[in-house]
């Protein structure tokens, strides 16, 4: 493998507490002093911030089943070209990542078509339906790091014990798409005063905060780790602010949309404003960005959830929930977080690095040498308008599309081989 020194750095590694100018060595895939790489090639990055690869906990990578929307392949060169080493690919497939088998066919997959590294995560039950406990054990064989049925949420709480119970065994932690289906049935957007005056039907806050409560009784009774996926209403940062002041092993993400816009988009009618859990209030927004502020909130994920335009092309109330995210989560982030003064960019790197890695129990994801050598670059200077036609994805549904933004992902490696370059 090629060797290469990254010289004039921000080196920026939240792990050990690194922020400095400094040099980065890559020697067979593996990061290395500067001093101990020998003919290597030399990319000088000007004041460039060099950090851990980004990791997403949240990915839908739509194969098998949608391969118009998505493919591995496409959506892994979209991730490249976000920062992203890696990803999780959501489980909610078609057919659903319920078995050995269809693990075993994700990674044969990844292994040909992907750049970055997929992370494979298992459902909880069978079919995702919430009704049977899937074979975790042979899922835990089969390689996955994580179990969800993502998109959908168990209904019956002691289906839902039994399967952290048996996580807990096998050292699998939860990711939990948290939703009361009774609470949310029919609804388009977020119940309030926008979906009154749009008269939409609306799905209420309370059937999020319900479902992380209950995880959150189960977390301290069965001691095992739940992350709330794409956290959205200020009660349930509330909850989680709370449970995690008590020691009780429980997450929560935040998405880059979540963060930035409201249900008051709604009023455009346009379908890339449409996903579950849908736009909240600016109150809920607000209690969000404190909760990254405080460390609530311990990661960033995309839920990035391509679809094709034809299926967004529809009336808004069946129109399919989700917008892509990958390839502006971090400009999107950079502008509302880091250009605002609510974090430092050393915080909003650990948002997408570290943080995800905890929830997934990885130990030292750091540039540490030694460690694969999984690197972002980015140049936090860097303005652009976003551009939907130049994305990597197959697919289009971004509200972000036009948007001016600052930060942008420069070059990204994954176990030493480049694979996003644009410096």
């Amino acid at each position: 493998m090629s060797s290469f020194i990254f010289r004039n750095a921000r080196v920026i590694d939240p792990v050990r507490k690194i922020d400095s100018k400094g040099d980065v060595g890559v020697i067979d895939g593996r990061i290395a002093e500067a001093s101990e790489v020998r003919g290597g090639e030399v990319i000088d990055l000007g004041g460039k911030v060099l950090s851990p690869g980004f990791i997403d906990l949240h990915v839908h990578l739509r194969q098998p089943g949608n391969n118009m929307a998505e493919t591995i392949a496409s959506g892994t060169a979209a991730a490249a070209a976000g920062g992203f080493t890696s990803v999780v690919a959501m489980p909610n497939t078609n057919p659903p990542a319920d078995t050995a088998g269809a693990i075993e066919f994700l990674r044969q997959t990844a292994a040909k078509k992907a750049v970055v590294r997929v992370l494979p995560c298992g459902c909880m039950t069978k079919g995702y339906a919430g009704e049977e406990m899937a074979g975790i054990g042979s899922l835990k064989a089969a390689g996955v790091v994580a179990l969800s049925d993502d998109g959908r949420c168990i209904q019956d709480h002691a289906l839902m014990r039994h399967v952290v119970e048996y996580a807990k065994s096998f050292n699998l932690p939860i990711l939990d798409h948290c939703e009361d289906k009774c609470l949310a049935a029919g609804g388009v957007m977020h119940e309030g005063k926008w979906s009154v005056l749009l008269g939409m039907n609306g799905i209420s806050g309370a059937s999020e905060e319900l479902m992380i409560a209950r995880n959150i009784i189960l977390a301290r009774q069965i001691g095992w780790k739940i992350h709330m996926q794409h956290v959205s209403v200020k009660e349930s940062v509330e909850l989680l602010r709370n449970a995690r002041a008590k020691g009780i092993p429980v997450t929560g993400e935040a998405t880059p949309h979540h963060l930035t816009l409201t249900d008051e988009c709604i009023k455009k009618y346009d379908t890339n404003y449409k996903m579950n859990p849908p736009l909240r209030s600016e109150e809920d927004r607000l209690a969000l960005i404190a909760g990254v502020a405080d460390g609530t909130i311990t990661a960033i994920a995309t839920d990035h959830a391509p679809h094709t335009m034809t299926a967004k092309m529809v009336e808004f109330d069946y129109a399919p929930f989700g917008i892509i995210g990958l390839e502006t989560a971090l400009p999107v982030s950079y502008g509302e977080l880091v250009a605002k003064g609510v974090i430092s960019l050393p915080r909003l790197v650990e948002l997408f690095t570290a943080g995800p890695a905890d929830i997934l129990g990885f130990v030292d994801y750091s540039l540490a040498p030694g460690n694969p050598a999984d690197l972002t670059v980015f140049d936090p200077e860097a303005k652009y308008t976003v551009d939907k036609e130049q994305f990597k994805s197959n697919s289009r549904n971004t509200p972000f599309d036009g948007w001016e933004v600052q930060c942008k992902t420069m070059l990204t490696m994954v176990g030493g081989k480049i694979v996003y370059n644009e410096l």
